[in-house]
């Protein structure tokens, strides 16, 4: 049975990094997963614009005004990831990862494909990246490995918030996309696609991050931090959602979240909570 739909909401809040404050492996000082993460923040900017207008051109052809509600809440959420992923993206330039590149690479794949593409099968796409970042933040959330990971790193704050949120809203676009006619197939088909062309995507920029990257020519450090990713449990602890994805009949809130989200939010946005320093003038 699918847990109740839970409320999105914006949150204000802010996040910084002082030149000088970050170490150029800013994971734990491990060189791979450090570009995996700079990869990612990269892509999010563009990407995040992307579910915004996927969602923006559909959102009146929604009936139920509870789901066009959890749809706005939606788009600010995800509005405020990309700025917020923006002012990271600036100092990880400044360290030298290839941002610029990554972000320019992926707003012209996005926009070609919007030409291409028909408002629903964007939604789909949309759909299915949205089960991709919920499964990595669920992991995030829950598995303690996961949590050393960036234990200690300036990245932390950042992270935890945005884990958080797209936990939160994880069923909204799979809703939007089925209150719009999205069917089983067109939804099915996108993820295996999707899987292919992320997996290709993902493998092409992280390598050539890496060539950027003097301390990638130690071998034996390069060789050590490959050897780090088979037990990498962000990348690898997510088969199984994956594969429930392409189940008929499937929810997102099939898994229920909400022990996660009690627990998290009274530790992020709490009183004394991680990001009570983060947070500006509350939620809105």
């Amino acid at each position: 049975m699918n847990s109740p739909r839970k409320s999105v909401v914006p949150r204000r809040i802010r996040f910084d990094y002082p030149p000088g404050s970050m170490d150029r492996h800013f994971v734990q000082g491990e060189l791979m997963f450090s570009h995996f993460t700079a990869y990612l923040s990269a892509v999010l900017p563009p990407g995040e614009e992307f579910l915004v207008r996927s969602v923006r051109r559909v959102v009146d052809r929604i009936e139920d005004p509870d789901l066009v509600r959890r749809a706005r809440g939606f788009i600010g959420q995800e509005l405020t990831h990309g700025r917020e992923h923006e002012v990271l993206n600036q100092r990880l330039r400044e360290m030298g990862y290839p941002v610029q590149l990554i972000e320019f690479v992926t707003a012209r794949g996005l926009a070609i494909g919007e030409k291409i593409f028909s408002p629903l099968t964007c939604m789909a796409i949309t759909a299915a990246v949205e089960h991709f970042t919920a499964m990595m933040a669920e992991t995030m959330l829950s598995d303690q490995r996961a949590l050393d990971m960036v234990s200690g790193s300036e990245v932390r704050p950042l992270l935890l918030w945005h884990c958080y949120e797209e936990s939160e809203h994880r069923s909204v676009a799979f809703d939007v996309y089925q209150a719009i006619g999205g069917s089983e197939r067109r939804r099915t088909m996108t993820m295996r696609l999707l899987c292919v062309v992320l997996l290709a995507l993902t493998l092409v920029s992280v390598t050539g991050s890496l060539l950027c990257d003097r301390a990638a020519y130690h071998p034996i450090r390069l060789l050590r931090s490959f050897a780090t990713q088979r037990d990498n449990v962000i990348i690898q602890g997510n088969a199984d959602r994956l594969r429930a994805y392409l189940r008929p009949g499937f929810h997102p809130d099939d898994v229920d979240n909400t022990e996660l989200l009690e627990r998290w939010g009274a530790e992020l946005f709490g009183e004394r909570g991680e990001l009570a320093d983060h947070m500006r003038h509350g939620s809105g």
